[in-house]
């Protein structure tokens, strides 16, 4: 599922945890191959090629002016402001458009806070530009087909996750029916995945349809364990939760008439028995049940620290009948507080649609319940239907998303779910006094008009962890700025991409940043302008996968004549890449030490084949 990483004196790296070292290395930083049908070989690295428009050094200087450094730099602290991105509906479900910034209220915790950037976005707001410099040789024309289709490259990645461990038929074949169609509502630049939380289902993202259709046909339920009516006693999860877990007396006395009943024929004088194979069946259907439970979740977590590392807006959509949460609440804590970290929006589907609660439990195996026992038994059965939905609904709420449930057009669900809203807005703040403790902040966005809308947004968001360190603290910024598609505008910079094709199956791909002196702050100290920046570029494919990236580290120790020169000309560094023909988006990042600030910028660029 996941690719692997081969970084010089490095061990080999599943894709999804490069951005915990990424932005600690030398460069290159980053080497992987573009993903291909074909198993994939690994190419040469990526050579480092720079050049910096002034010269490295002054006549008669023995100090370099600018030079690239091959090691990380401690950074000042800098805090972004926090982006919640909000959907509001009416009460029909519609999205409600032509909202201003004086209509929403902002709260961090209980405090009120100031909105100081506002933005309406559609699904064609972050439509990203063709970056390849004119006059460049093999530069497709504006009206090349290939050149019109890099408008399109991600921007949304939505994973649907089936929960095939703990599915019925009735729900699998009820659920593929639906995903069906609501492929058809997706926008160009949606990429979707499919996965299962059994794990034998794994369609990377692709805006290909028909492959995710023909995937469709794989999703069929996969239980880890069987439960049987005809067991004695007949024991769910449920049950068994209620009595080795929460010691519910009464539930016990169920299980240990119904045991009596069913292994001892009633005989009173084995009571004591008939409890202690009650207690001991209890025991094992907990087991079978945590078990079943924890190895979906490991599938679960997998697929979360999967979608950290795409370059755009993370959605995923579970779809599942629920399950009982028993004894794991902390792992679904982790769960919510892993993907609030990673800005993904859970957004839940009751895969059973609108049911009656099944009192008589199922019919092609029906339960052989006693007179004395069947009230109690159809009374577990429908609180364990209705406690199935209870993690749906946390793991949606707590990561800004929605449950959808009790409804029948889970096709429709689908839609709102996983497609991109017509209308969303985008609220900024800078948290005022913020601590750098690592804890977790509220937050609640509220409407100023009079009209009763639902307001779907995040609920909260994470400090920065303790300020010790602040190189740490910085990497952790340009990380979560290198995998994402907001532009960030502190210093103005230019992005532009030039490639040469060596043959049929190999270009060089150049990005080209220039940088408006000017608007960098320097310290001077012994008759020089000192800073230093951080560059860092990273290259995807067409469907988000990371196929190489590059940090570099300029150090600027500009004498005035310089700087002067440079506040005219800008400074311009140049990153190599070895790539094959296709459509890529570029992400670039720049963070200057001085100023503490940072800019961020999209581009796009077609290497016809």
């Amino acid at each position: 599922m996941f690719r692997s990483l081969r970084l010089p004196g490095s061990k080999c790296l599943p894709l999804a945890i490069l951005a915990c070292c990424a932005l600690s290395l030398a460069d290159p930083l980053f080497s992987q191959d573009p993903p291909s049908p074909a198993p994939p070989t690994t190419p040469p690295a990526a050579s480092p090629d720079s050049s910096a428009k002034p010269p490295a050094t002054s006549p008669g200087r023995d100090v370099q002016e600018v030079s690239t450094q091959d090691s990380p730099a401690t950074f000042k602290v800098r805090v972004n402001n926090v982006l919640v991105r909000v959907v509001v509906r009416d009460s029909k479900g519609k999205v409600v458009p032509s909202l201003k910034k004086e209509d929403f209220q902002l709260y961090d915790g209980r405090k009120l806070q100031t909105i100081t950037s506002f933005a309406t976005e559609t699904p064609r707001t972050h439509a990203v530009p063709i970056t390849s410099s004119p006059g460049v040789e093999n530069l497709p024309s504006p009206a090349d087909p290939a050149a019109v289709k890099a408008t399109a490259l991600p921007q949304r990645f939505v994973s649907m996750v089936f929960d095939d461990v703990h599915m019925s038929m009735q729900d699998a074949v009820f659920v593929r029916d639906s995903a069906t169609r609501f492929f058809g509502a997706l926008a160009p630049s949606d990429r979707v995945a499919l996965y299962t939380t059994s794990g034998q289902l794994t369609q990377d993202f692709t805006d290909d349809h028909s492959v995710l259709e023909k995937a469709l046909l794989g999703i069929i339920p996969r239980p880890l364990t069987h439960h049987a009516s005809n067991d004695c006693p007949d024991m769910t999860y449920y049950e068994a939760d209620l009595i080795s877990n929460k010691n519910d007396t009464q539930a016990l006395a169920v299980a240990a008439e119904e045991t009596l009943q069913c292994a001892f024929n009633g005989d009173a004088r084995m009571q004591q028995a008939a409890v202690a194979q009650a207690q001991m069946v209890a025991l094992r259907a907990v087991s079978e049940g945590d078990n079943e439970t924890q190895y979906a979740y490991r599938h679960l977590d997998a697929i979360v620290k999967r979608m950290t590392s795409l370059p755009g807006q993370r959605i995923l959509v579970l779809v599942s009948p629920g399950f009982i949460l028993s004894t794991l609440q902390y792992e679904a804590s982790e769960m919510v507080d892993r993907a609030t970290r990673a800005n993904i929006v859970i957004n839940t589907i009751d895969a059973r649609g609108l049911y009656a609660p099944d009192v008589m439990g199922d019919i092609a195996e029906p339960p052989r319940d006693t007179v004395r026992t069947a009230g109690y038994k159809s009374l577990y059965r429908v609180s364990a239907q209705s406690a199935q939905d209870i993690v749906m609904a946390e793991l949606a709420d707590g990561t800004g998303g929605t449950f959808y449930h009790n409804r029948n057009d889970v096709d429709e669900a689908m839609r709102e779910a996983g497609a991109a809203p017509e209308v969303s807005y985008v609220l900024g703040f800078s948290p005022q006094n913020l601590k750098f403790d690592g804890r977790f902040h509220t937050l609640k966005v509220g409407l100023t008009t009079k009209e009763k809308f639902s307001v779907q947004a995040r609920h909260g968001y994470f400090a920065p962890r303790s300020a010790s360190d602040p190189a740490e603290v910085t990497k952790e910024e340009i990380q979560e700025a290198l995998f994402s598609q907001e532009e960030i505008h502190d210093i103005p910079i230019d992005l532009q991409t030039q490639y040469f094709k060596k043959d049929e199956a190999a270009a060089r791909l150049a990005v080209l940043t220039r940088l408006d002196v000017k608007s960098v702050r320097f310290r001077k100290a012994s008759g020089r302008n000192n800073d230093q920046l951080t560059i860092v570029t990273g290259i995807f494919d067409e469907n988000g996968q990371f196929v190489t990236g590059m940090q570099k580290i300029i150090d600027m120790k500009l004498l005035d004549t310089t700087y002067e020169r440079l506040s005219r000309s800008g400074l311009t560094v140049k990153s190599s890449f070895e790539v094959k023909p296709g459509t890529y988006l570029v992400r670039l990042v720049v963070r200057d030490a001085e100023g503490a600030q940072m800019a961020a910028r999209n581009g796009a660029v077609v290497i016809p084949n």
